[in-house]
């Protein structure tokens, strides 16, 4: 008889596996875990824009998670199931397909625990499934008429999406860049040095690039674009979205696109990339609750605990803003929580700081960043300690990583990895208190994001980083952005490239 006992963990990218792995090391052996994820493998978002251009790499995206859960032997109750969650609940959930095999016979799954880890849709041109936080199909934008492939979660199609992708670039003589957050920054100059003879154009709308971190990144990335011959930099105009989305679109004599600034610029390319904004995962938590999501950025409102909380009435916008943009971060291992564990030493520490991830700016109505508040590079002010259990009525639901409001955290890899942490203590603390351990009265712990830290690509073998206010450079990155160093953190260790094709 399979245990009722559940923990879910809905994700399992780089906050979900982490979760799920602390969860494992400790939780009583009459429970089971459910991590549960639409991809049949975790897709490596740190590497997916790079290896969208060039060619060669693309099966090291997407790694097994056949030892994700870290145990020396099979779990007996922990499962990881691929599957679609189409409805979501205070103690339950709804599956797209039943898993009897593994003791779920039907396509509700009953829980007591729930960690909430599904993140955000990254922007169009890195948007395998091709959908929206809530299913609906993206438009392609102007693409000379080459259709990517469908994807449905399976490692060989995700390396099919890559291949097709890697082809649009290539067979497009010229390519608009628009978004300079550090995703557009990577577009524009791997496409750039893997295509020297293309010409590639970048549109940022505002005068500075990455605004919320030091000057010096962005001189450093201005000589870096201007080192390259067939980048065209354009920085304070906005894009007239309406002429994308104009039909007919208007185009030249050389069959080219046109489309506008705000300020009446025409820039005319081959392909579009609009690399302007990413969409928290927050829709079935809204479907559940409205009060627990805000719509402004739509965003769930946490607790320190990283328990899902209740909006105060006051604080919910009437207007809604546009998703943030997504770009390159890399690992810092500054947060007010230290690791407790010995499995917070997990090959994740080090390995994020070789390989991108995402931007950490705030959006403005183009989803391309705004300026930053006077303390973004300061460590946050302690906060009072709160009793969690009396202020959210979700006791038992935790959302971490780019669906959460997390007092300031930047979407990125190594905050979901330190907020699943401090999740996944608090929920085998709740446990134990539950069961009647001794000396468990003590708070839950308490999440404090650590100072904003950054690594962007600026084309093959190059990068800039600033990391606790240092800014360097970065020569001779290998071309695949150390693919293989992310791996062991689900539990794989590789020696020879070949054993990523898995």
């Amino acid at each position: 008889m399979i245990s009722t006992k559940t923990v879910v963990v809905l994700g399992s990218a780089y906050g979900g596996a982490r979760a799920a792995q602390l969860l494992a090391a400790g939780i009583p052996k009459e429970w089971r875990i459910l991590l549960i994820d639409r991809n049949s493998h975790t897709n490596n978002a740190y590497i997916l824009p790079r290896l969208s251009v060039l060619p060669g790499h693309e099966h090291k995206a997407f790694i097994p998670n056949t030892k994700v859960f870290m145990t020396d032997q099979p779990p007996e109750l922990h499962r990881r199931l691929q599957a679609h969650i189409t409805s979501f609940s205070q103690k339950s959930l709804t599956l797209s397909q039943a898993f009897p095999e593994h003791g779920l016979p039907t396509q509700t799954v009953d829980f007591d625990f729930a960690i909430y880890a599904l993140g955000s849709q990254l922007p169009a041109p890195l948007n395998l499934w091709g959908t929206d936080a809530s299913g609906n199909p993206i438009p392609r934008k102007p693409s000379k008429g080459r259709q990517l492939p469908i994807y449905r979660g399976l490692k060989t199609e995700g390396i099919a999406w890559l291949q097709a992708h890697q082809k649009l670039i290539e067979e497009s003589p010229s390519v608009l860049v628009v978004g300079g957050g550090a995703l557009g920054i990577q577009f524009a100059t791997d496409i750039a040095t893997v295509h020297p003879t293309k010409p590639v154009t970048l549109l940022h709308s505002r005068d500075r690039l990455l605004p919320r971190f030091d000057e010096g990144m962005h001189v450093g990335i201005i000589q870096a674009l201007e080192s390259i011959s067939n980048v065209d930099v354009i920085l304070g105009e906005r894009l007239d979205l309406s002429s994308v989305d104009e039909k007919p679109g208007k185009t030249n004599e050389r069959g080219q696109r046109i489309v506008r600034t705000v300020k009446g610029r025409e820039i005319a390319a081959d392909l579009i990339l609009l690399c302007t904004g990413q969409s928290p995962n927050t829709e079935l938590l809204r479907e559940m609750d409205p009060s627990t999501v805000n719509p402004g950025d739509r965003l769930a409102h946490v607790l320190r605990t990283m328990q899902l909380g209740v909006l105060p009435p006051q604080d919910i916008p009437t207007t809604e803003k546009p998703s943030r943009p997504v770009g390159v971060v890399v690992q810092e291992n500054q947060t007010a929580h230290e690791p407790v564990s010995p499995e917070s030493t997990s090959e994740l520490a080090s390995a994020v700081e070789k390989i991108a991830l995402a931007d950490a700016e705030a959006s403005n109505d183009n989803g391309e960043g705004t300026s930053p508040s006077s303390n973004d590079d300061t460590q946050p002010e302690e906060v009072a300690v709160e009793e969690p259990l009396a202020k959210t009525p979700y006791p038992n639901i935790f959302v971490i990583g780019d669906a959460a409001d997390a007092f300031g955290a930047i979407p990125a890899g190594h905050n979901a990895y330190y907020q699943a942490e401090i999740a996944a203590r608090n929920v085998l603390h709740l446990i134990k208190r539950a069961e009647g351990v001794e000396g468990l009265e003590e708070p839950l712990e308490r999440y404090q994001p650590g100072l904003p830290a950054i690594k962007v690509s600026l084309g093959l073998g190059k990068s800039i980083y600033q990391s606790r206010g240092q800014i360097g450079h970065v020569s001779n990155v290998p071309d695949d952005l150390q693919a293989a160093s992310l791996w062991p953190f689900f539990g794989i260790i590789i020696t020879n490239d070949d054993q990523m094709y898995e």
